[in-house]
């Protein structure tokens, strides 16, 4: 099983200007987080951050806001699983209600709302042992498929970041870095953005 672009969101979870700095291995944790940012934005993967208590460790560090083109939506968060805040109705949108004269027709034959599901999310952030673990446990019971970028993700201690990937591989979670996300949802030497993504992990 690989990832799909078309099929995948990208969301970080709390690289903050307050947190980051206690973080193991900071600086290459968010040069990947900055990578995975810029190749949502490539290949038009939607994209969402999350920030735990914003008022006390800041908003996102500035340098993963400005990789996106387009800036994306933020949960300002208390509860350390964002999905407890309402990131699943973020990543999965209600359908849309069926108009006019398909409302008569048996549901079988009534076309999904174009567009709306995305069940791949590809995630990674700080600390992989809390917020980012809660919020992942939280996806797969959701029935997300969960693919969790291992060098984009940190911990105050190695201990628990690593503790933190062998529950998310018990719990069925895929776990990828941030080259196999990128060649993944490019697929081929042959598309149109292989060079661009080839610069960005360079």
């Amino acid at each position: 099983m690989l990832l799909e672009a078309d099929e995948s969101q990208l969301v970080l979870v709390d690289y903050q200007i307050r947190l980051m700095p206690a973080m193991l291995d900071s600086a290459a944790v968010i040069a990947n987080a900055v990578r995975l940012a810029k190749l949502a934005s490539l290949l038009d993967v939607p994209a969402f951050l999350t920030e735990q208590n914003p008022s006390g460790l800041g908003e996102t560090l500035p340098e993963i806001r400005s990789a996106f083109e387009v800036p994306p939506r933020v949960l300002a968060k208390m509860q350390f699983s964002a999905v407890e805040e309402g990131l699943g109705e973020w990543l999965r949108p209600p359908a849309k209600p069926v108009q006019g004269n398909a409302r008569s027709l048996p549901k079988h034959l009534q076309k999904p709302a174009a567009g709306s599901e995305r069940g791949t999310i590809v995630l990674a952030g700080c600390e992989a042992h809390v917020c980012m673990l809660q919020t992942a446990l939280n996806l797969l019971e959701d029935e997300f498929e969960v693919w969790v970028v291992t060098d984009a993700c940190s911990a105050r201690t190695e201990r628990n970041r690593d503790a933190a990937f062998d529950r998310l591989a018990g719990a069925g979670v895929e776990l990828v870095t941030t080259e196999m996300v990128a060649f993944e949802w490019i697929r081929t030497a042959e598309h149109p953005d292989f060079k661009a993504m080839q610069a960005l992990i360079k």
